[in-house]
């Protein structure tokens, strides 16, 4: 019998080798996926270890995918910024070595954290973890890595840094667990943690360089005369831009833990004062502006203290006579401006204080606001102690933006500390006419140039401007032996571009101030410096031919032989 064997197929064999090729590869392709998940999922648990070691995970990994956005002034300078850093830790459990060698170690290497029993008492707490340098130099790392430890350990993240230090802090604000906790860093704490916008910085409307300038006078002042508080505004009073804004005391925001109460708060928009005789000018501007006042040689009975019911309103230097409306500013009377603001009355009055705002918390991006102390009845004696800034209480930033409306042509508008580009301006409300802002330049000019602000001049620069100082508020009464002392500028009075404020808490009888506590000798003075200083940074030159013409309103005021007016008058 034959017997036939088939050959075999070599395709049919070939096919199944590579179908088991195939399946090989799958095989190491799928096995390199797991571990490629796994690898991914190891580094997201520890992206989410370290968020809730730092107390805020869910803030840590945000602020890991998008740097919170940098905050810059008005010409570009940084003033906050996201950096990468180091940060250097401890498990305390974990550690092998002898505790207080690695404590006296780490003394050496980090003295500005503290000494060895400092870090002993850190690195042996009854803790998982524990940060001991949150912003470490690559240098400072590399020497603590190399005391061999290997319970320390060290991660790179971004820290918020602020180049300036404390210039503009208030401004600014400061950040935590990834949020901003005040300033600027809390109002657009959205925008800045916003990946599609936080690339672009923020430009401020400060002016870094006439902000230094500010906090360098301002501080200057108040530590020769031991004032409690300060503030000190730079307003560009066509825009309402801001760009100086200065609270004293001062605070780091890089190390906001040691920062107290009085220095967190910011003074300029959130405490409210009496702000005194610097509301004169006001009252005037409502006057001439209602019709009430149309001749600027009026005169008003400042002969003796006015009393009205139970209330006597005097003049802390009375010139026991009659006063027209330059007289009547110059030498500050309180009881001729009490008259005109009887005749102007509770209603027109009240109206001007609405229509700048002074019965609203002051307008601006800020959260940090205070409200007003309005007066809840207005008698006949409220409309006339408000009508020289006494029963009312504001900020200085309300004060401010006043001044600005007083002298731009008339109108009223926000104030902000964000860049205003051209064409992008506040529309704003009119609350006097341009005649009558016109009159105010005239007269304010007068005021320095003849009255209580001569301190306040600064050479070639036409400044005008108004005193004001009032007993400070103390448990609901007045202490007769503080004064807020406040003086309001704006300069160059021929063509107004910037309103100055400084106000000072407090200042004591010192040399520094000729042993008086008027604004004329406290606040008067730092206007002066701080416009000497900054005039033509903002893009004012001082010229010694331009003035504003107030021949004709200072020949109504009446000068004894060889009498000099202002210098002590409030």
């Amino acid at each position: 019998m034959t017997t036939l064997a088939a050959r075999p197929i070599r395709g049919a064999r070939g096919q199944d080798q590579r179908q088991a090729l195939l399946a090989t590869q799958h095989l190491r392709l799928m096995v390199l996926m797991l571990l490629f998940a796994a690898a991914v999922t190891v580094v997201v648990g520890r992206l989410a270890l370290l968020g809730v070691l730092e107390g805020g995970g869910a803030d840590r990994a945000r602020a890991l995918t998008a740097a919170r956005g940098d905050i810059v002034d008005r010409n570009g300078a940084p003033l906050a910024r996201t950096i990468d850093a180091w940060t250097i830790g401890v498990h305390p459990d974990k550690l092998i070595g002898d505790p207080a060698t690695i404590a006296q170690k780490l003394a050496d290497l980090m003295p500005d954290k503290g000494d060895q029993a400092a870090f002993y008492a850190q690195i042996t707490k009854p803790v998982s973890f524990t940060y001991l340098n949150r912003r470490a130099s690559p240098a400072l790392v590399e020497a603590v890595n190399a005391i061999g430890e290997p319970g320390i350990v060290f991660e790179r993240e971004t820290q918020r840094l602020y180049p300036q230090s404390s210039l503009a802090a208030h401004a600014l604000g400061f950040i935590s667990n990834g949020h901003g906790q005040s300033g600027i860093e809390r109002a657009l704490d959205d925008r800045l943690t916003n990946p599609a916008t936080s690339g672009t910085p923020v430009a401020l409307s400060i002016d870094a360089r006439v902000q230094a300038a500010m906090e360098s006078e301002l501080g200057g002042a108040m530590a020769a005369m031991q004032a409690r508080a300060g503030a000190g505004i730079v307003l560009d009073v066509r825009t309402g831009e801001i760009v100086s804004m200065a609270s004293l005391p001062l605070f780091n925001p890089n190390r906001v833990g040691m920062a107290g109460t009085e220095q967190l708060r910011n003074s300029v928009t959130q405490s409210v004062y009496e702000l005194g005789s610097a509301f004169k000018p006001i009252t005037m501007a409502v006057a001439i502006d209602s019709g009430v006042v149309t001749d600027m040689s009026r005169r008003f009975d400042a002969t003796a203290p006015l009393q009205v019911g139970r209330f006597r309103i005097k003049d802390d230097h009375s010139q026991n006579r009659w006063l027209n409306i330059p007289e009547t500013l110059i030498h500050s009377s309180n009881v001729a401006t009490a008259r005109i603001a009887d005749l102007v009355g509770r209603a027109r009055l009240e109206a001007m204080f609405r229509k700048l705002g002074f019965d609203t918390k002051p307008d601006i991006e800020l959260r940090e606001k205070g409200g007003p102390l309005w007066p809840k009845f207005w008698a006949r004696t409220t409309t006339m102690t408000t009508a020289y800034g006494h029963g009312i209480a504001v900020t200085p930033l309300h004060l401010a933006n006043a001044y600005a409306a007083l002298v731009n042509g008339g109108v009223w508008r926000p104030s902000t500390l964000l860049k205003v580009e051209p064409g992008h301006v506040p529309q704003g409300r009119r609350v006097i006419s341009e005649a009558t802002s016109y009159r105010m330049r005239q007269l304010l000019r007068l005021i320095v140039l003849d009255g209580t602000g001569r301190k306040a001049e600064a050479p070639g620069y036409r400044v005008g401007g108004k005193t004001g100082t009032a007993e400070a508020a103390s448990g609901g009464g007045y202490d007769r032996n503080r004064n807020v002392s406040t003086f309001a500028a704006a300069f160059p009075m021929d063509a107004p571009r910037y309103v100055v404020l400084v106000m000072m808490d407090s200042p004591k009888r010192v040399a520094a101030n000729s042993f008086q506590t008027t604004a004329a000798y406290t606040a008067a003075p730092v206007v002066s410096r701080v416009i000497a200083r900054t005039g033509a940074m903002l893009g004012v030159m001082p010229d010694d031919r331009r003035d504003i013409d107030t021949n004709q309103l200072g020949n109504l005021v009446w000068r004894a032989p060889g009498e000099q007016h202002g210098a002590d008058a409030e």
